[in-house]
């Protein structure tokens, strides 16, 4: 349950890069010098505002970090174009952890300060913010030319005759030049690389494929994944090396980290540097990137870590329902697996991983999205994050380059989106340029979003499934209908999620428990719906089946007051005679 003094974190995933670039003549592929980039002094006053109104409270600011890159800069050289993906590069093959990706910067000798006034304005605006932290990879070619005086950097002492040793940064292909099965190129524009290295996705060969993550290279954290043996004591290098890059970003400000696939990197690990991060910053959160259910309690419980991803679970469950004939009931499962750490749980319908809700390989229309959404936010006290650009119903049906049409939007190219632009419009942030549904769509997420932080029982309340009393009930579709309570001693939801195509006239059974634990009062009552506005009437009983009326596609959130508690007349209890 959240503590009062806190509230449900809203979190807004970003890519400054594109978010904010206006050049609407984008050609696939482009430079940098072709199709622009977004930069960090974009998110003024104005855009920041304009999230918080939202109902953001906490921004995920993507790419931050000096990856690889076909672009050069002044005093910062281009990477070998073999082994960069796109022509923007992935903000996931870190070049240099200690320096802040040119492209995004105004002013280029200030980029590091530029990021430290974008966090001041982030908090001015009422928000968190966050950054990527990438730890189980870097580029292929890593080299800090940013890094406080004396850090050296990653691989610049490994015995590279070794495939694997303790105090070693990354693991070796002894011997073995590096030859996937793609061309490097030929001459002085060949990319050679002696002893090959292992490739980021756990690829332990010289000869990975063009779907591996070759723009990659594992580090090494003391597990010897050939003889499955660790060595954590003493400290691997890599371990001190990656606490002093957490630190010094702590240092600028931020929030938290969102660390990227946290399960390819040894539980040790994390347990002994959230803990050393939190001595100096103890208010910073980690969330993790997960896709193992059956880790989700030793990432909280031992590793340290605030939050996690719930992909595996809710999420795909969710693609289920509206894609391959999941009922709604499976929902129930959802939250029993995550019983007890239901509130650590982020949520999501969007991130750069996964397919856009309105593409075609997920719903096909962001009109759609209201049962998934409403679902997703209000299950559950914990975090729930949305994509940039997915308030506005972007589709990704361009082809920007690297990853051609894909259902997402890209992270490997610089470019720029109709439907960001239309509301960027020069930084007046507004929606006299969007389209009539675009305006419905993101008027739905303000309210939803919103709601998560104004009704308490959705901030800090409880839960409680009606679907156990309606899977037999004939005047009720649990393979279309999702209902289920959030309360606190003073209020109580009911939610309805319709995820059918048709409307819904259901009679919902609320049974004796919950009239006990939640303490429902009993009649015809007069109800708020919150997401609408609408005033409605709700009888409610302990038999008598409550009727709702939901439309194809959506959802309801009847707000009911709750009586107030009687205090039994206890002699021996001082405050129950008051």
């Amino acid at each position: 349950m959240t503590p009062d003094n806190k509230q449900k974190l809203i979190v807004y995933q970003v890519f400054p890069r594109i978010f904010t670039n206006e050049d609407g003549t984008c050609v696939p592929g482009g430079t940098l010098e072709q199709n622009g980039c977004g930069k960090l002094n974009d998110f003024d006053g104005t855009l920041l505002d304009a999230l918080a109104d939202l109902g953001v409270n906490c921004v995920w600011y993507t790419g931050i970090i000096e990856h690889a890159t076909k672009s050069a800069f002044p005093g910062i050289p281009s990477d070998n174009p073999h082994i960069v993906k796109g022509e923007a590069g992935s903000p996931y093959a870190i070049r240099d952890y200690y320096d802040v990706d040119p492209a995004l910067a105004t002013d280029l000798d200030r980029r590091v300060e530029e990021f430290r006034e974008l966090v001041k304005r982030t908090h001015r605006a009422g928000m968190k913010a966050i950054i990527d932290f990438v730890p189980n990879h870097t580029a292929r070619r890593y080299h800090s030319d940013a890094a406080p005086e004396g850090v050296e950097d990653f691989g610049a002492h490994d015995d590279i005759t070794m495939g694997f040793a303790p105090q070693n940064n990354y693991y070796y292909i002894t011997n073995q030049q590096f030859s996937p099965q793609f061309s490097l190129g030929t001459g002085a524009e060949a990319y050679h690389e002696f002893p090959a290295k292992a490739t980021g996705n756990d690829c332990f060969t010289a000869f990975c494929s063009e779907y591996d993550w070759y723009e990659t290279v594992k580090l090494n954290y003391g597990h010897d994944y050939w003889d499955g043996s660790d060595h954590f004591y003493p400290v691997p290098d890599t371990w001190l090396k990656m606490r002093d890059i957490l630190l010094f970003w702590a240092a600028t400000g931020i929030d938290g980290f969102r660390c990227d696939m946290v399960f390819m990197v040894p539980q040790p690990f994390w347990h002994w540097v959230t803990a050393e991060v939190r001595k100096k910053y103890p208010h910073i959160i980690f969330i993790g990137e997960i896709y193992a259910v059956g880790l989700y309690r030793p990432f909280l419980d031992y590793c340290g870590f605030d939050y996690l991803y719930d992909k595996v679970n809710l999420y795909d469950t969710l693609v289920g329902i509206e894609r391959h004939g999941y009922s709604a009931a499976r929902l129930t499962e959802c939250w029993q697996t995550v019983d007890g750490i239901g509130d650590r749980m982020l949520n999501f319908l969007e991130n750069h991983d996964e397919v856009r809700y309105a593409s075609q390989e997920f719903a096909g229309d962001p009109r759609k999205v209201t049962p998934a959404l409403v679902t997703s936010a209000m299950i559950s006290t914990g975090p729930f994050m949305i994509y940039y650009g997915q308030e506005l119903g972007e589709a990704a049906t361009e082809n920007e380059g690297f990853a051609g049409y894909n259902n997402r939007t890209t992270i490997f190219d610089y470019w720029s989106y109709g439907t960001m632009r239309r509301w960027y419009d020069g930084g007046k942030c507004h929606e006299a340029l969007l389209s009539e549904g675009e305006r419905w769509l993101r008027d739905r997420y303000r309210t939803v979003l919103r709601l998560c932080n104004s009704e308490k029982p959705i901030s800090r309340g409880e839960f409680f499934d009606l679907m156990y009393v309606n899977l037999q009930n004939p005047d009720f579709d649990p393979h279309h209908l999702f209902a289920f309570l959030r309360y606190t001693a003073d209020e109580a939801l009911l939610i309805v999620a319709n995820f059918g195509e048709d409307d819904a006239r259901a009679k919902v059974n609320v049974p004796d428990l919950a009239f006990s634990m939640v303490g429902l009062p009993e009649g015809t009552l007069k109800v708020s719906e919150l997401l609408t506005g609408e005033k409605r009437t709700l009888t409610l009983g302990r038999n008598l089946p409550s009727a709702v009326t939901v439309g194809a596609h959506d959802a309801v959130v009847l707000k009911v007051a709750l009586p107030p508690k009687e205090i039994s007349k206890n002699p021996n209890n001082p405050k129950s005679n008051s």
